[in-house]
Formats: structure tokens, sequence, C-alpha cells
């Protein structure tokens, strides 16, 4: 009976000992995660504290956690201003977002259906070639896509500022992943009742993948909306300015206004939250079917 309690007694304080390893490690996990959401929250706290602030209260030698005398004006100020069309800008970078999106979402993925589903004598090749252009620098197409839609008459107009970037061989990439392990039985069904490729793709396909297209929608908007050379060097006067480049007139040799820089990142930055907040569900199941196994 002693040896039984004794046992009995051996392992009980394991458990504890457990437990309380358990109880430390979780204590550590949140307070980890805590630190991580205070500095991932930092710079957020900083772009709207400023952004009510005055250009003393920012570079003053006291800080104070907000300014007593929050300066609402600076939102007036910035739409007001006549030598940045900030309303103007954030226009076009609404409609090149929305069509950067939908041109991208339309060509990848049927391109990307194309490379999964239609079978041809140089699939693979065309694929090798799609990947290759992986491979080549930003920097080393610029000047010639610049040259191309200089001579088409495209600088500063939204087809010079859309149309270039359409394409993505990385987008196509992840849609042919993703294609690769959609259920062949939904085509093959679509087949029976007479549906071609492009009809199981659009009726079949399409409505199958929301999640997966919300989440190529959300990551290709945030790029379209926050692209700011190819938009600097084809948007030549102010009325095709987008959000980014308005943003850099603020910053110049001569001048800095730190108040309206930061309100305008802090109105500039609205949208994706918006877009974030809104899709974030489809966003992370979208991410978990690409199909890129770790």
């Amino acid at each position: 009976m002693s040896r039984v309690s004794h046992m009995s007694a051996a392992a009980g304080g394991g458990r504890a000992a457990r437990g309380a390893r358990g109880t430390l490690g979780s204590a550590g996990l949140y307070a980890a995660l805590l630190v991580a959401t205070v500095l991932f929250l930092v710079p957020f706290y900083l772009i709207a504290r400023n952004a009510l602030s005055t250009d003393a209260d920012i570079t003053g030698e006291t800080w104070t956690f907000f300014p007593t005398d929050l300066q609402w004006g600076n939102v007036r100020e910035l739409f007001a201003d006549p030598a940045v069309p900030f309303a103007r800008a954030l226009w076009n970078s609404l409609v090149v977002g929305v069509l950067h999106t939908a041109g991208t979402l339309l060509l990848c993925s049927t391109a990307g259906y194309g490379l999964a589903r239609i079978p041809y004598r140089h699939a693979q090749k065309v694929f090798y070639l799609v990947l290759g252009t992986l491979m080549v620098p930003a920097a080393v197409t610029f000047v010639p896509t610049f040259v191309l839609v200089s001579s088409l008459g495209w600088v500063s107009s939204l087809r010079g500022l859309v149309i270039p970037g359409l394409f993505s061989g990385f987008t196509a990439f992840l849609f042919r992943q993703y294609f690769l392990g959609f259920p062949r039985e939904l085509e093959e069904a679509a087949r029976v009742d007479g549906l071609n490729h492009w009809g199981a793709y659009w009726r079949v396909v399409v409505p199958n993948s929301l999640n997966f297209f919300a989440a190529i929608a959300v990551i290709t908007f945030i790029g379209g909306w926050n692209a700011f050379l190819w938009p600097l060097v084809i948007g030549q006067d102010q009325e095709s300015w987008t959000v980014q480049v308005a943003l850099s007139s603020y910053l110049t040799a001569q001048t800095v206004n730190l108040h309206l820089i930061f309100m305008a990142a802090a109105i500039s930055i609205l949208p994706l939250i918006l877009v974030f907040l809104v899709l974030q569900r489809w966003l992370v199941q979208g991410v978990a079917q690409t199909g890129i196994k770790g």
C-alpha cells in the first residue's frame, strides 16, 4: 500500500509540475502576443497622434500622448490645399486599384486555370516561361516598359497606370497551384452538362473558389494602392497623381509639411483597413488554399 501511495503521490506531483509549466508557457505566449500587438499598433498611434498635431507639437522637445488641442482643421487644410489635389489623388488610386485588381484576377486566373487544366503540347514549357518572368528584376523591364507606354501615348493616363501591371507571373503561379487541387469531379460534371473549358471555369470553378479569389484580390488591391515608382513616372501632371505620389509632394527639398504628411497618411490607409476588415475571413481561408505546402 505504501508503494502505491508513493506512486500516486509522484504521479500527482508530476501532473502538478506539468500544469505549472503549461500555465507559465501560456502566460509567456500571451505576454509575447501582447508585446507584438503593441509594437504593431505603435506606428498607427504615431500617425493618428501626429495627424492631429501642429508641426511644433510633432517636433517639440516635450512629448505628450495626445496634444491637448487636437487639430481637426488639418483635415480641411489637406483637402483645401491648391498645390496638391489630394481628393483627386484618392479617386485615382481607387480607380487604379479596382481596375488593377479586376484585370489581374481575370488574366491570372484564366492563365492559371489553363496551365492547370487544359492539356496541350507545350503546357509545361509555357509554365516554365511564366516562372522565368519571376527571375527578371523589375528594374530591368522598367525602362523598356516606359518607352513602350510613352510611344503609345499613355503617359498621364489611366491606361498607362493600369495596363502594364495587369499580368503577374507569381499570381498566375498561385492560381495554377490552387486549381491543381480543385476537385476534378465538379468539372467533369460540368462537362457532362455540355460546358466547355471556359463554361466550367466561369460557372463552376469561380463560384466555388471565391475565398481564394478574395485573398488574391486583397493582396493585389493593397499592392496597387501602395505603388509609388511607376505612378510617379507615368503621372506627370497633377490630374493623374495617385495618393502615394500626392503624399511625396509634402516632402520636398524646400519644405516639409509634417502635419499634412501624417494626416494624408492617416486618410490614405483607411481604405486599406476597410478592405482588410471586410475580407479578412476570406483572406485567411484563401491563403490557406494556395496549394503551397510548407
